[in-house]
């Protein structure tokens, strides 16, 4: 599938361009951040570079034709005065602009690594429009997730709409059945061990029970009878019988009134449950610099989707946020922004941390 508009070039004429510049990055050891423009310092990594990223995020301009600003270091907002700093200016036609994302994701797939990663931020005005781009770029076989992300607190704006409390992440694998993926968990709240785990034993532990059969025959000691009895027809023992002596020994489990038995399950010990579709990360309230994404999600989308070894790069870095992410869980990362206020919140973030800076 292809979207079809005025302006768009053939991958290889891109690729010729990229090509054309003959820049080039060295290799390094060390975390890098480019000032540049992101084609030009995409295009400058491609030589030593292509195919060894594990994981890249971007938050990219979502083409809301506005020019974003500071003013005495702090985010204007509604209010814009004129003589404010401009961070970056968000203002092209639908076709310039999908043009512009197209060519960069091309280089980007370039740089990714067999087993790497993509999650594109961006909002509902050009979403749609993306994610065919990323299904053309990418192929629609590795699209992973569509993942919703509430942004803010509940508007109450008066225009005839519903309010705008959400943005999207397009996740994209390199290939679909190999791309790093770690399953990280997030912990139980007390709603959920409520909802979860309503028996509360005699300690006061909270807990429920799981049969103590499974699906599935099996003609060995997991399908032999325990304390007289047979796995029901079709199913199994999830444990060796020896086994279900010793969790009935230590109480773990719980006989019914009809003799029915049920292993417990404690709150206190689950593993966390599943990372669902939907996040409620919602951004600073006072951000260094315009856009600026929640820091844990970042933090979460790098632990789940990279290793330790892994590069992390972000080629509109912005306030930096994915490159201290990164750093805390000790990545090494490739950062690009050509905003000057971009560089001057990365340099006061980062005032403590070594890393390697590169004008193009």
């Amino acid at each position: 599938m292809n979207l079809d508009y005025a302006g768009k070039k053939s991958e290889k004429e891109i690729l010729a361009k990229a090509k054309s510049l003959k820049k080039s990055v060295d290799n390094t050891d060390n975390s890098l951040l480019l000032k540049g423009d992101n084609f030009t310092a995409l295009s400058s990594l491609l030589p030593n570079h292509t195919g060894k990223i594990d994981l890249i995020y971007i938050d990219p301009p979502f083409n809301t034709n506005q020019t974003f600003t500071v003013e005495d270091e702090r985010v204007s907002t509604i209010s814009r005065k004129k003589n404010a700093i401009v961070a970056y200016s968000d203002q092209m036609t639908p076709s310039e602009y999908i043009e512009f994302m197209r060519e960069r994701l091309i280089l980007l797939r370039e740089l990714l690594s067999d087993n790497g990663s993509i999650y594109l931020h961006i909002d509902t005005k050009m979403g749609h429009y993306i994610k065919i781009i990323m299904d053309e770029i990418f192929g629609i076989d590795n699209f992973k997730n569509d993942i919703t992300r509430i942004k803010s607190n509940p508007k109450n704006f008066m225009r005839k709409a519903y309010g705008n409390q959400k943005d999207v992440i397009y996740f994209y694998a390199k290939n679909k059945d190999r791309n790093i993926f770690n399953n990280v968990t997030i912990q139980l709240d007390e709603n959920d061990k409520a909802k979860m785990f309503k028996k509360i034993d005699e300690n006061g532990r909270r807990y429920n029970t799981v049969p103590v059969h499974a699906p599935g025959e099996t003609n060995g000691k997991t399908g032999s009878e325990w304390r007289g009895m047979l796995p029901p027809n079709g199913r199994h023992w999830r444990t060796d019988p020896n086994e279900l002596d010793k969790l009935d020994n230590l109480s773990l489990i719980e006989w019914s009134k009809n003799g029915v038995p049920r292993i417990k399950k404690f709150a206190d010990e689950h593993k966390g449950k599943k990372i669902q579709d939907i996040w409620n990360y919602i951004d600073p309230a006072y951000p260094l610099y315009p856009t600026e994404k929640n820091l844990k999600m970042l933090e979460m989308i790098i632990e789940q989707s990279s290793n330790d070894d892994s590069i992390i790069l972000d080629c509109f870095a912005g306030s930096g946020s994915t490159l201290l992410a990164a750093q805390n869980l000790g990545r090494r990362w490739i950062g690009i922004d050509q905003s000057d206020v971009s560089h001057k919140v990365i340099k006061k973030r980062f005032n403590k941390i070594t890393y390697e800076y590169l004008e193009l």
